[in-house]
């Protein structure tokens, strides 16, 4: 990083190199190098048929000791043209783990080192490539494990986030401007901003602040995910909801009660939200070990879930321990579904209270279209979807230190402080902005984020 703060622009000299495919066999494997050296290292890796040129990819024959042993592709970026900013080249052979070793070993032996994770991208990040939200987005991207995931991740590789922060930064330039001119003149015993100008220019800054913040109630869902836990009483159906929502018959469905002896989970996605299901052993005074072991581990799993489904049958009334269970999850995100409607008139079944209430069949599929959709609404709280979510916690840290400042320097600027320490204020606000784009971030911060990143990335 520069002294102020900047990414610096300039080559790296080391040359890096490492394997950007997964481990193990496959159609293709790609060996990656950047730095000054890569062009030279990867003349003496293979044979080329043509020349290397910027953005061009050449066929090439890979070598051991000057034997043929494989045909690549190698396609060669040349600094500042590239993804680091270095010269950058990848060997695309045949994804033989001997193969890609005996490429990478070779490139180490001629003066490359091994890559650290990350470090590609950390390059691209510190030759102002990219900002720090697109580097974590790239992370994320080969991170997802569903659509809404990627289509995320791919928004903030474009600079969703940025740019929606952007606007916001400028204004808060300008009025740090707009202070600083004021200190400037004050011996000359003129105001230049009046503490109604500054008011109204902070109020206008926080609404969008105040928005983004409230992204992460969805971002950080879609990002993470969330577990859900189907519990109830044995018998009421809750492995044949569980069986219905994940579309495919995972759990043991049976006439005999108590069936479920143990946990069952399976990861699906709801409206792209990745959710973890835990169907789970009747809650009910058992008096063999392994049904009490299974119960023991279903009270585990209601305790430690985001979200609960509360299983009910309609055709039974509410026992005591359904009713301390629909107690105990007062209070908690959590929803109830009144199973085996089809058996029970529409007035029969459980009290909904002030949870919601869906009538389900297992059998006859009554109502699963609606518990999907109950669940999407619980684990979002309603929030919708929207470019440039805030996804990390790192990210709303950053906008909520943000919001805070600029709610002191309001409170500094209704109380008539000088403007030297509404402007401290105003600058805390201003880093904690910079700081979720990259431009002040700690290096021990930075080295944090792009430790989680994968080798040859």
């Amino acid at each position: 990083m520069s002294e102020t703060g900047e990414p610096s622009i300039q080559p790296t000299a080391e040359t890096i190199a490492a394997i950007s495919t997964p481990p193990g066999r496959g159609g293709i494997g790609i060996v990656r190098l950047s730095g000054p050296l890569a062009a030279s290292i990867a003349a003496q890796l293979v044979r080329l048929k043509h020349p290397l040129e910027h953005a061009r990819a050449r066929l090439a024959e890979v070598l051991e000791e000057s034997e043929r042993i494989d045909e690549a592709m190698v396609t060669y970026y040349a600094a500042p043209d590239s993804y680091t900013g270095d010269d950058l080249l990848e060997i695309a052979a045949h994804g033989s783990p001997v193969v890609l070793d005996l490429l990478l070993r070779r490139a180490l032996q001629l003066g490359a080192r091994l890559a650290e994770p990350g470090e590609f991208t950390l390059r691209a990040f510190l030759a102002g490539k990219i900002d720090l939200t697109q580097a974590e987005a790239v992370r994320d991207l080969i991170d997802a494990q569903t659509l809404t995931q990627a289509r995320q991740a791919a928004s903030q590789m474009g600079g969703a986030l940025s740019r929606r922060v952007a606007p916001v930064k400028q204004s808060l330039v300008e009025l740090i401007a707009l202070l600083e001119a004021g200190i400037d003149f004050a011996e000359d015993d003129v105001e230049v901003t009046g503490a109604g100008e500054i008011a109204r220019r902070i109020g206008e800054l926080t609404p969008s602040l105040e928005a983004l913040a409230a992204s992460y109630s969805r971002g950080r869902i879609v990002h993470d995910g969330l577990t859900l836990a189907i519990v109830g009483r044995p018998n009421v159906g809750k492995s044949s909801l569980f069986n219905k929502l994940i579309e495919r018959d995972r759990a043991i469905v049976t006439a005999t009660p108590g069936t479920t002896r143990d946990t069952v989970s399976e990861r699906i996605a709801l409206d792209g939200i990745p959710l973890e299901l835990i169907d789970t052993a009747g809650l009910r005074e058992a008096r063999e070990e392994a049904e009490q072991l299974g119960i023991a581990r279903s009270r585990e799993a209601l305790a430690d879930a985001a979200l609960v489904l509360v299983v009910l049958d309609a055709t039974q009334p509410l026992n005591k321990e359904e009713r301390d269970l629909l107690r105990s999850v007062a209070g908690r995100p959590a929803l109830i579904a009144r199973n085996k409607s089809d058996l029970a008139p529409a007035h029969a079944g459980a009290e909904p209270g002030e949870l919601p209430l869906i009538a389900t069949s297992a059998l006859t599929g009554e109502g699963i279209a609606a518990l999907r959709e109950q669940i999407i609404t619980l684990a979002t709280g309603g929030a919708a979807s929207e470019p440039g979510m805030l996804t990390s916690l790192r990210h709303h840290q950053a906008v909520t230190t943000a919001l805070a400042a600029l709610a002191d320097a309001a409170h500094a600027n209704r109380s008539g402080t000088p403007h030297e320490m509404i402007l401290l204020d105003l600058y805390r606000a201003l880093w904690a902005l910079d700081s979720l784009t990259g431009q002040t971030t700690p290096d021990d911060i930075l080295n944090l984020i792009f430790s989680t990143f994968c080798i040859g990335k």
